[in-house]
């Protein structure tokens, strides 16, 4: 915990290299001072269809997924360093979103080995 899951338009990995974005999450996460690096996982996933209003746009949405604690202004410094991280090296990518959503604690269960 927390999850940063990456979403979008395949095209992009024409251009820019995935792992690095995924790289830029993780480390934004750490920057940002609200999470530790042993705890962040980092999952990208492609889109081949989507619909944007402007036809031939692409994008890239992050959700940030954290347990429920974190203070709104904590939860806007991660979105925030997350952006301008993402935007200084998809400089072309017409839209970069970021929602960071708080888990519900008792619902949220996990298993490690």
């Amino acid at each position: 915990m927390p999850h940063f899951v990456i979403e979008y338009a395949r095209d992009i990995e024409n251009r820019y290299d995935i792992n690095k974005v995924m790289q830029i999450a993780f480390d934004s996460g750490v920057e940002s001072g609200v999470m530790q690096g042993v705890d962040i996982k980092v999952r990208a996933r492609p889109y081949d269809h989507y619909r944007l209003a402007n036809e031939g746009d692409d994008f890239l949405h992050v959700g940030v997924f954290l347990l429920q604690g974190r203070t709104d202004d904590q939860k806007e410094q991660i979105a925030v360093i997350l952006r301008k991280n993402l935007q200084s090296y998809l400089v072309d990518v017409a839209s970069i979103s970021i929602d960071i959503r708080d888990m519900n604690p008792q619902a949220y269960k996990k298993r490690v080995l």
